[in-house]
């Protein structure tokens, strides 16, 4: 009987904090002039570290997309828990090389949108593919993340502080998905986590509408 009532607490806890997560999210996404998409953002601040900092943080889009690559990294478990979250800022940075060089990269916007929607998916869905599918996916997503980042490097500054910056705030961000992540392993958390994959998806969705809308 008591472990009957433990477990209905916990959860109910898990519906709250899945239904304030769905609900913050939702909340963001109606809010297009407060959110903003990650590639309209521009750089302020120093032009060195404290603005690659800032950066990832200004566009919800990035932001969970990022927080799900930490979800998905402790739903695998190890080795992918610490291989995703290390690998995906590393190889942004060779997407902001091609931003910085003006290289070309197609619908950035819907790559970015899309990322969301794929890796929020991953987490609702359970999905647990070979690590190398798993690293191949983040790999081609943080390329479409990082572009942005030095596209819009600014003119100022030290470029390899404010790369430095941006690698940090997204990790930081993945350590996020990734401490949301760990309630997993219990039944309630493991419903928080997936509704939490549902609304990151959700907010992707939003922004790919975005995207397409203007073109991008």
């Amino acid at each position: 009987m008591l472990d009957t009532d433990i477990q209905r607490r916990r959860t109910g806890h898990a519906g709250t904090v899945s239904c304030l997560a769905i609900a913050l999210l939702a909340l963001c996404a109606l809010l297009p002039g407060v959110v903003l998409g990650h590639v309209e953002v521009g750089i302020s601040g120093d032009g060195g570290f404290v603005s690659g900092l800032l950066h990832p943080v200004t566009g919800l889009d990035h932001v969970v997309a990022m927080v799900a690559v930490g979800l998905w990294g402790a739903i695998l478990g190890a080795p992918a828990i610490w291989i995703l979250p290390i690998a995906f800022p590393l190889i942004m940075t060779v997407g902001a090389v091609l931003g910085i060089l003006d290289f070309p990269l197609p619908a950035i916007g819907i790559g970015i949108a899309a990322s969301a929607i794929f890796l929020g998916g991953m987490v609702a869905a359970n999905a647990r593919p070979p690590l190398a599918i798993a690293f191949l996916a983040i790999a081609f997503f943080a390329i479409y993340h990082g572009h942005p980042h030095g596209a819009a490097l600014p003119d100022f500054g030290v470029p390899l502080l404010y790369a430095a910056g941006f690698v940090v705030a997204t990790g930081l961000l993945h350590v996020g998905g990734i401490a949301f992540g760990l309630l997993y392993r219990w039944p309630a958390g493991k419903t928080a986590v997936r509704t939490m994959g549902v609304g990151i998806a959700a907010v992707g969705g939003y922004f790919l509408l975005l995207a397409i809308g203007r073109g991008l």
